[in-house]
């Protein structure tokens, strides 16, 4: 799985941490992909007072086959919270967390966030456990990455996510993080 690859939106892959190495990609994402701990203080610690993070949009919708696969769960409707990450006005990392209807149900303040860091707010509380990341190219044939390239001037071919799996309390959420091209570029 390259970037030159041709893919179709069903053929997306999600491939563990171990399978990683054995792909082709630019090392400076690489080495954001692979990165331990939260991604929000590590984009703080570069970008200092020029780090932000803006909500996008937030929709209800449906989720995908994919989505509750992932998921884990049988919710055929969800909250999408599109958020972006940047070093001033240069977006770094679009952030998308899908939360089935079951666990905005048990927990409502999820939808109540604006431009908070999900990631930092679920560091913060108890019960949280998180999966292992799992990593993939997604096409920009794929929805989540056409709306990460929405306003980009040059539009790549697809980009580089890692997404996981959160268990609040018991109930499921979906986050995953898509790196643009600029990411880590000062």
């Amino acid at each position: 799985m390259t970037q030159g690859k041709p893919f179709s939106v069903d053929s997306v892959q999600w491939l563990p941490a171990e399978r990683l190495g054995q792909l082709n990609m630019d090392s400076q994402i690489r080495s954001w992909l692979i990165a331990k701990g939260l991604l929000t203080l590590r984009m703080k610690a570069v970008c200092g007072e020029r780090f932000s993070v803006h909500l996008v949009d937030q929709w209800t919708g449906l989720l995908s086959a994919a989505h509750k696969t992932a998921l884990r769960c049988p919710d055929n409707a969800g909250l999408f919270r599109d958020v972006e990450m940047a070093r001033g006005d240069q977006v770094w990392v679009f952030a998308q967390t899908v939360i089935p209807d079951s666990t905005l149900s048990a927990h409502p303040w999820l939808a109540e966030l604006g431009d908070s860091s999900l990631s930092e707010t679920l560091s913060d509380l108890s019960g949280v456990e998180r999966s292992s990341y799992e990593y993939a190219w997604l096409p920009v044939a794929e929805a989540v990455t056409a709306r990460a390239l929405r306003d980009a001037e040059i539009k790549p071919a697809g980009l580089w996510a890692r997404r996981w799996r959160v268990a609040l309390r018991g109930t499921p959420l979906l986050m995953q993080e898509l790196f643009l091209p600029s990411m880590g570029r000062v």
